[in-house]
């Protein structure tokens, strides 16, 4: 087992957008399919494995392109502070005071670190003075507790 980090910055906008953030569905659509339909199926699979938007669910990240993994670690301890230091770094900017005390973001990267030793996903989600948004993940892989089918994307 071992833990990639996913970071993303952008407008809250794009976040918003679920067809840039559901994977596509595993059937095509038919010649009978309504037109939305086929629509947002070409729309998935251009977007899905071009884009560093997060997934809707955390696990998904995994699916994505190797090239938007952050870094990766064998140990929880080690992806936790990758997550420390990316607090740190953005904190400034978080629109919540609540969201910048060091306490509050202590205890973040603490259950973080434990959540991954059990084998789970970390998420987190920040404004950095609206529109722009921060996502900060990380993602248990070999396997993923959530999705076990879903292989590591450094191959």
């Amino acid at each position: 087992m071992h833990f990639h980090a996913y970071l993303w910055s952008g407008d809250k906008a794009l976040f918003d957008k679920e067809s840039v953030r559901r994977p596509p569905p595993s059937a095509e659509p038919t010649a009978t399919s309504p037109a939305e339909v086929a629509a947002r199926y070409r729309e998935a699979v251009a977007e899905w494995k071009t884009t560093d938007v997060p997934p809707l669910e955390t696990a998904f990240w995994l699916m994505k392109p190797a090239r938007i993994v952050r870094g990766t670690w064998k140990h929880p301890k080690e992806a936790a502070d990758w997550l420390r230091e990316r607090l740190a770094e953005h904190a400034p900017r978080f629109s919540s005071e609540q969201d910048r005390d060091p306490a509050r973001l202590a205890e973040l990267v603490a259950s973080a670190a434990e959540q991954l030793g059990r084998g789970g996903d970390v998420s987190h989600g920040f404004y950095l003075g609206q529109p722009i948004f921060l996502s900060l993940a990380l993602v248990t892989c070999s396997p993923n507790r959530a999705e076990p089918e879903l292989s590591c994307p450094l191959g």
